[in-house]
């Protein structure tokens, strides 16, 4: 990466202009020290003490110098909604896991991305992640920097997640949940609503609002503003409204073979400064459920 110095930054230090303009994490900052020719100014090494002048370019090593041989390239679809060079957005299909696991080392986003890179110095970096049936928008930094300045923005709070759900019951008011969430006994994988005081309990907090209704479903958008594990799914079930087809906190549905939630939009900072806001269209086994119960979707989505 190369940033020439406008007049605006002159006689601050590196440091400061790299902790706040560039925003690079702690990690990404000692190990560009520890590279060779990690920091250069005009061409020559310069230590974070440096004190910057007007015209100055700045070099940081952060491009990858081999790819991920962790993960094993894999020709699989990939609809990508948006790419530059620092960022790649995709809308994930249910039933494709983020990352390989046990039983899933050929078949995730992680191996499509790897084929679709084949060649090039790609690490997978995904910065928001789905469950495996969840649909929707994943976005991935494709360099160092990228990664560090859109996990900082999301640690931050600064990104806004926007779902749809299709759940199971009447909704016809908007209305928040905020619940704490821990692991269930016995469960590695499941979570429950619990005490604040609990072992293992963590914040949540969920606002909804419903875009359709009828006597038997709802057409919900969703807002979560944490982060927990589950955490949609847990809440919609503890008010009595279990997303469709999760067969983990509701049941299984005549209509979807997969929990009916989408990450519909998301909403986070550049590192120009500016907003980015990305939309990712539903998948046809959910149009195909709202049809079958009479909900549209067309008309409340972008």
């Amino acid at each position: 990466m190369q940033i020439k110095i406008d007049k605006s930054y002159e006689n601050r230090t590196l440091l400061s202009f790299i902790k706040s303009e560039l925003r690079l994490s702690h990690r990404l900052l000692s190990r560009l020290k520890r590279t060779e020719n990690g920091i250069l100014i005009n061409g020559k090494h310069v230590t974070v003490r440096y004190i910057l002048k007007a015209g100055d370019i700045l070099e940081l090593a952060d491009e990858d110098t081999s790819p991920s041989e962790t993960v094993e390239p894999v020709e699989l679809s990939v609809d990508i909604i948006f790419e530059d060079n620092d960022i790649i957005a995709v809308n994930k299909p249910a039933s494709m896991p983020t990352h390989p696991s046990h039983g899933h080392t050929d078949d995730t986003l992680a191996n499509a991305l790897a084929f679709l890179y084949r060649g090039k110095n790609f690490i997978f970096r995904p910065i928001n992640r789905l469950d495996r049936n969840t649909s929707g928008i994943v976005l991935i930094a494709k360099n160092q920097r990228a990664s560090s300045f859109l996990s900082n923005a999301l640690k931050n709070g600064e990104f806004e997640k926007t779902y749809i759900a299709a759940v199971e019951g009447k909704i016809s008011e908007s209305g928040a949940i905020e619940k704490h969430i821990r692991r269930t006994d016995g469960s590695i994988i499941k979570r429950t609503v619990c005490a604040p005081n609990d072992d293992g309990a963590q914040y949540a907090f969920t606002e909804y609002s419903p875009l359709a209704f009828c006597d038997t479903h709802s057409l919900l958008c969703v807002k979560p503003k944490t982060g927990r594990t589950h955490q949609i799914r847990v809440h919609l079930a503890s008010i009595g409204s279990p997303i469709c087809g999760d067969d983990l906190y509701g049941g299984e549905s005549a209509f979807i073979d997969r929990q009916a939630l989408h990450a519909y939009s998301l909403s986070f900072p550049l590192m120009s400064g500016e907003r980015m806001t990305l939309f990712a269209p539903l998948h046809a086994d959910m149009l195909a459920l709202l049809g079958s119960v009479g909900l549209e979707a067309e008309q409340y989505l972008k």
